[in-house]
This record gives C-alpha cells, structure tokens and sequence, in this order.
C-alpha cells in the first residue's frame, strides 16, 4: 500500500510541477504568430538545440519554477523550436540566431520586440520578461509604427539592433532616420559611432553625410587613419558597382583600376578588386574566373585568416576540376585544420584529398569529420557519402 501511496504522489507532483511550468504550444510557427496576433501577445520563442547544455539547464531548473510558469502563460505564447531541425532553422537563419539558448520575443506580425541569449536564473528571467513586456512593445507592428512616422530615439536604436540581421534594410531606414533628428550640437557617442559606421555602406547611402559631417566627433574614438580607410572603402564601394558589367557577366578591371588607383592606392585598389571579383563571380557561377581570381588574390596564404580560405577551398572542391588548383585549395584547407578540426573543416579537407588522389587522408579526415559531427549532434551525411565514394 505504502508504495502504491508513493507511486500515487510521485505522479501528483510531477503533474503539479507539469501545471506550474511553462506551456509551450505543439504549434506549427505561423501559428504560433497567428494566435499570438488574435490574442494581442507577444511570443516568446526557446531557441534551443539538443546538444547545448544551459538549454538543458534552462528546462530543467528555471522553465519549471511556479513565477517563471505563471508570468510567461499570463503574458505570452510560448513555444520552443530546435533549431537545427525542421522549421527551427529557417526560424534561426530569419532572426539571426547564432548561440544557445537564443529568447526571441516576438509581436502578432512576426517581428523582432526582443531577442537575449544565455543561462539565467529564475528572477533576472522573469524580470527580463517584465520589461519586454511593457506597454511601449505592444503598440503594434514596428514597421506601422516606423510608417507613421515615429522618430523616438529608443524606438529607433531598437530596430536597429533587433533588425540588423534579419531585416538589414529596414534597419537602416532606422538608422537613416536616427541620424537626420540627431541635433547638430549633439556630440555622438561610442555607441552611435558603431551603428553609424554599420549602416553606412557606400557614399550615396544618407547616412555618410553625417559620417563626413560628424568626423571630429567620429575621431575622438577612433584613429584618423581608420576614419580614412574606412572612408576610402566607401568610396571603393560606388567604383565596384560602376564596373560591374551585369549584361556580359564580368568586371571592369581596366576601369575600376584606373578610378581606384588614384583614390586609394594601388595595392589597396587590386585588394578590392581582388575581394570584388571572388564575391562577384561566386554569385554568377562563373567559376573559371572565381579560379583565376582566388588563386591569384590567396597567393601569398599566410596573410589571409584559415576560414576565408576555407570558404574559397569550399568552393574549389565543388567546382573545379584542375588538378594543381585543388592542391591549393587542400593547403588552404589544411591551415583551417590547423588552427581547429571541425566537423566542417575536415569533411573538407577530406574531400579535397580525395580529389587529388590521396585516398588515404581522404579517409582518415573523412572519418574524424563523421565521428565530430555525431558527436556534437551535428548533420554527418555529406561525411558518409564521402566515406563510400572513398571504399
């Protein structure tokens, strides 16, 4: 009887326990919104994957305590997604999510209120929530908030810094409108320097007229040698677009020297074209030039960090065929194995050995990006194929 008494309680607790946590909705996500924008809540979204420990951390000790429960269903739609599986990643790569645990609190329109990430004790969740919960983000969808004219300072930052990931251009309409209804007599602070310089990108985008206006303030937090690359670079940014020939699908090279070289410098000028061509041919699967461009722009390696060259060794495994080129590309792969094995890096580095006939290599560095993959609970597939191409 005793044990059945025991067993009975066991139960009643654990359901107590279910009743006072938070309820997460089994909803697909345009559901989610949807009820979130009927019952005029935000959503509060748990981006987790299954491998991150204070994600486990969170479920267990804080997601399950009575004024985390009673605050989130009050107040939220709740949900969790993971976010290396099924809508989880089109969830991360729309909202920027890039570390665990991720908090997204979002509004009936889909759109960013709030986004936190890291472990978090009981009272400093629930205090965070409270004021992401405040009357100000729940006035509406930001862009009919934006549209109509809203200028409020921290209304604007907030888009900015919730929307430079997953919305850029709408971000920096924000911006542009931040910096037009900064006064003039108005010293502009560190952190407005750094969203200042993130939302300008070329010489005919608004915001450089406060960058060029606003050097002294610019200045007095950075270097004015910086300021002058930094410069240099936008003015780089309009003779890129100048040379590119989208009709024939090339790049002016005579033309984008004979502009640059007088403004910047000829090393500085070939750099850029350098970077301009990868990018450019890249984009229009002309791989042939990508070849040429790369292994000209990477000849001297040592200078470039190990993941730009991984990327253009990436390239190179699924695209070229000249035998001397994918040895370069392995040695690119090599300097990123160098500094750190990933499960990436080494499927990589794997397969370009296989393309150049080291069949050995290929299978060890096959293996050990397989062994990573699973034991991180990242995807091994393109490791196995590998592994049978290779036996």
């Amino acid at each position: 009887m005793k044990k059945i008494i025991s067993g009975v309680f066991v139960f009643c607790s654990a359901v107590i326990m279910a009743q006072e946590a938070i309820q997460f909705q089994e909803l697909p996500f345009k559901d989610v919104i949807a009820k979130a924008k009927k019952e005029k809540k935000l959503v509060f979204v748990d981006a987790y994957t299954t491998w991150c420990g204070p994600c486990k951390m969170m479920e267990k000790n804080v997601f399950t305590k009575k004024s985390v429960g009673d605050y989130f269903n009050a107040n939220f739609v709740n949900a969790r997604f993971d976010m290396e599986k099924g809508e989880g990643r089109e969830i991360a790569a729309k909202y920027g999510v890039r570390s665990y645990p991720t908090y997204l609190f979002l509004n009936g329109e889909g759109e960013l209120v709030s986004q936190n990430t890291g472990y978090m004790e009981e009272s400093m969740f629930v205090a965070m929530a409270q004021d992401i919960n405040s009357p100000g983000n729940s006035k509406g969808s930001l862009k009919e908030r934006f549209a109509k004219g809203e200028k409020d300072p921290e209304f604007l930052t907030n888009i900015m810094r919730l929307n430079s990931s997953s919305d850029y251009d709408f971000a920096k309409q924000a911006s542009e409108r931040y910096f037009e209804n900064k006064k003039k007599t108005e010293e502009i602070s560190k952190d407005e320097i750094g969203l200042l310089l993130f939302f300008v990108k070329s010489t005919e985008d608004k915001n450089y007229s406060t960058f060029t206006s606003r050097k002294a303030d610019i200045i007095k937090y950075l270097p004015e040698e910086t300021y002058k690359e930094f410069d240099n670079q936008l003015k780089l940014s309009k003779i890129v677009e100048q040379s590119i020939d989208d009709k024939n699908k090339r790049i002016n090279e005579e033309y984008f020297m004979k502009t640059a070289e007088p403004l910047v410098g000829k090393q500085l000028a070939q750099s850029k074209l350098n970077q301009t061509k990868l990018s450019y041919y890249e984009q229009n699967a002309n791989f042939p030039e990508f070849e040429k461009a790369a292994l000209e722009y990477y000849n001297n390696s040592d200078a470039f960090e190990p993941n730009e060259l991984l990327r253009a060794a990436w390239v190179f495994g699924d695209h070229i065929k000249n035998p001397a080129s994918l040895k370069k590309a392995a040695e690119w792969a090599e300097k990123s194995v160098m500094r750190g094995e990933t499960p990436e890096n080494t499927y990589i580095l794997a397969k370009l050995y296989f393309l150049t006939g080291n069949k050995e290599m290929a299978q060890n560095y096959a293996e050990m990006s397989r062994n990573m993959a699973t034991q991180t609970g990242k995807d091994s597939k393109l490791a196995e194929e590998l592994l049978k191409q290779i036996k």
